[in-house]
């Protein structure tokens, strides 16, 4: 993320102006001082961060002077500044069409095409992503930024060789560049495993599988995932129009392609990756795992993927668990002896835990979860995920979900400690 918003930065700094009082000498006609004064006053506006009042106001001096290039570039880095605002607060539509109205005002400016490329390549319309990414590539050829994003889009949509084509062009470019060699080491270890497996689809699903697994089994997973996608999608309010991938593998395979640790039952990283190569029927703990990861796709489009650990996997628990509810039994010990977890040390990863902990952070994070949706209920949740998804922190979030309850992540934590304490004693 820090690579992506620097190469934002980069396009969206103000370029060297010609200073305003020199107009009259580039312009055959002199100009009066109302559309300087709006331009120069847009300018400040946009520098304080009052974009649209800024963008009013350097909209004004372009239309009264449609042919004066330097309003026009102001109006543009305005809409393009805005845009960037907007991409880091994670409002990816509302960015967009501030790109777009930049890129209408300069339609061969590469920066401004990469920038809308990357806004859509969040926004998975990956056909619009390429077209941007290839408009700005055709500009400048060499540009690494967008032979990378571009990259991004073609393994995304399982152009993969072309992707790893691009991404070596880039590393050409930019040799010992570590974002590069890391995708060209996953993208490589991926494709060994999946050059040879076979494929399936539904209505929202594409489907990759070893060429051992069961055919019907894989096919049945597809209906589980469909069951999963209607149900999570009417409790959130959130139908994803960009197909899921779904992989499943050999236990050593999904090993190799994810490098989860040893107890990992599925993982999400854009795909659903599923270790069920040796398995031929859908059971109640496999119905479990592909609800439980199906939400994880659902909690990734509200946020933007800006959601603490622990309320992801909660999620994910509370949905997994209405197809089949297990014990307990690491949280019920944690509980009684007073050693559950802090939240706040659960909200980036739980990988480098022992079986045992992992255990302990997911049913904690189930517990939470389920006693929010109980007391508050799934529309609450629903707005922590919505303002997470408009780039508020989550802090911020769960104030703003909970104020008519006068809570913020604290005390809301603390009350939910004081339920279970309650609880333990009843017992």
């Amino acid at each position: 993320m820090e690579e992506l918003l620097r190469v934002i930065a980069k396009y969206t700094s103000s370029i060297t102006l010609i200073i305003l009082f020199m107009q009259s000498y580039i312009y055959a006609q002199p100009i009066d001082n109302t559309p300087v004064m709006h331009s120069s006053y847009g300018r400040e506006l946009v520098l304080r961060g009052e974009y649209e009042k800024g963008i009013g106001e350097l909209r004004e001096a372009y239309l009264l002077f449609p042919l004066n290039l330097t309003f026009k570039r102001n109006l543009a880095e305005g809409y393009a500044a805005y845009g960037h605002r907007l991409f880091k607060q994670k409002r990816y539509e509302q960015a967009d069409e501030n790109y777009i109205k930049a890129l209408e005002l300069y339609p061969e400016e590469s920066g401004y095409a990469l920038l809308r490329g990357i806004c859509n390549y969040h926004l998975k319309k990956y056909d619009v992503a390429r077209y941007e990414l290839e408009r700005a590539k055709f500009i400048r050829e060499n540009s690494i930024e967008t032979l990378y994003y571009l990259g991004l889009v073609q393994f995304d949509t399982d152009h993969r060789q072309e992707a790893i084509e691009l991404w070596e062009q880039a590393l050409k470019l930019s040799p010992g560049r570590k974002e590069l060699i890391d995708l060209l080491e996953k993208a490589r270890r991926e494709n060994a495993v999946e050059s040879t497996m076979d494929h399936g689809h539904s209505s929202r699903f594409d489907l990759t599988y070893d060429p051992y697994v069961n055919t019907e089994f894989a096919l049945a997973v597809l209906e589980v995932l469909e069951s999963a996608a209607n149900l999570i999608g009417a409790e959130l309010g959130v139908f994803p129009e960009a197909r899921v991938p779904v992989a499943i593998y050999k236990r050593s395979d999904y090993k190799t392609v994810t490098d989860s640790p040893d107890w990992s039952g599925g993982f999400y990283d854009g795909t659903i990756r599923l270790p069920f190569g040796s398995l031929n029927q859908i059971t109640p703990p496999i119905r479990e795992v592909l609800f439980h990861e199906y939400a994880h796709v659902v909690v990734f489009e509200l946020t933007r993927g800006n959601c603490p650990l622990w309320l992801n996997e909660g999620i994910a628990e509370m949905f997994g668990r209405m197809q089949h509810n297990r014990p307990l039994p690491e949280f019920g010990k944690a509980a009684r002896t007073g050693n559950l977890i802090n939240f706040r040390s659960l909200e980036a990863n739980f990988n480098e835990f022992t079986p045992s902990s992992a255990a302990l952070a997911y049913q904690q994070s189930y517990a939470l979860v389920n006693y929010m949706a109980t007391t508050y209920g799934w529309h609450k949740i629903k707005g922590i995920l919505d303002n997470l998804g408009g780039g508020n922190s989550f802090d911020e979030s769960i104030s703003l979900a909970l104020k008519d309850y006068n809570l913020d992540y604290d005390s809301m934590t603390k009350e939910w400690r004081n339920s279970v304490e309650k609880e333990m004693k009843g017992k």
